[in-house]
């Protein structure tokens, strides 16, 4: 996979963390970086990701692998609305990621969900075309719903975001994005969170001696195959 010209590179950094460690980390945090604006009076806020795999689970085969070079696409809302639709492709480079995303109406959300790929046609953004040739040519189609509620704090120098994202859970097979009501699933059998790190080039000083302190190691988390856990596959 080819490195995309133009989309900006970041680092992110993902960890385990344990409710304590979390709220330990969240002390330390608050007075020395800045609320999500999107955040609630709790600094919180619900995603929701459809996420899209080939016929083949190229994308869930290539993390389990551990390729080092890969990409997903999804459809992600927030707070169960539809008022902000936004279809994305990350993508990874070794340690590095890029994103691509672009909003788009419901129904064309609700078209891409159906395996129609035709209303990508008339759009100019790359990722619209993108998404329409492995619709096309590799039967990209609706893999897994992925729950979860973020917390997150960030900072101006180099874009620094550092989220708590919580109580994780997969919509196992339902596709049903928009409605808020479906069935979801616990995929931890502990209790755990997930804590993510990026930044531009380099992390500040101040905010490095502060994770340094913390004592979760390093993992290559993804929500995906984690939501994906349930289904009879080799992970």
């Amino acid at each position: 996979m080819p490195i995309l010209r133009n989309i900006p590179l970041r680092h992110e950094l993902k960890y385990f963390i344990t409710p304590a460690e979390m709220r330990v980390l969240r002390g330390v945090l608050a007075p020395v970086m800045q609320r999500d604006p999107n955040g609630d009076e709790n600094n919180e806020y619900h995603i929701r990701s459809l996420y899209f795999d080939t016929i083949n689970d190229d994308a869930l085969e290539e993390k389990v692998a551990g390729v080092g070079n890969r990409k997903k696409y999804r459809i992600r809302i927030y707070n169960f609305e539809d008022r902000l639709i936004k279809l994305e492709c990350k993508s990874k480079y070794g340690d590095l990621i890029s994103k691509q995303s672009v909003t788009i109406p419901r129904d064309l959300a609700e078209q891409l969900i159906a395996g129609d790929p035709e209303g990508l046609q008339r759009m100019r953004h790359p990722l619209f075309h993108d998404m329409f040739r492995e619709m096309r040519t590799h039967l990209l189609r609706p893999a897994v719903i992925v729950d979860y509620v973020r917390e997150a704090y960030i900072h101006p120098a180099e874009e620094v975001r550092v989220t708590f994202d919580k109580q994780l859970r997969t919509g196992l097979f339902s596709n049903d994005l928009f409605n808020k009501d479906i069935p979801t699933y616990p995929v931890f059998d502990t209790p755990v969170e997930i804590l993510e790190v990026k930044y531009d080039h380099f992390l500040p000083s101040h905010i490095q001696a502060i994770l340094s302190g913390i004592t979760a190691q390093r993992s290559a988390i993804s929500k995906y195959t984690w939501c994906r856990r349930y289904e009879n596959k080799e992970f």
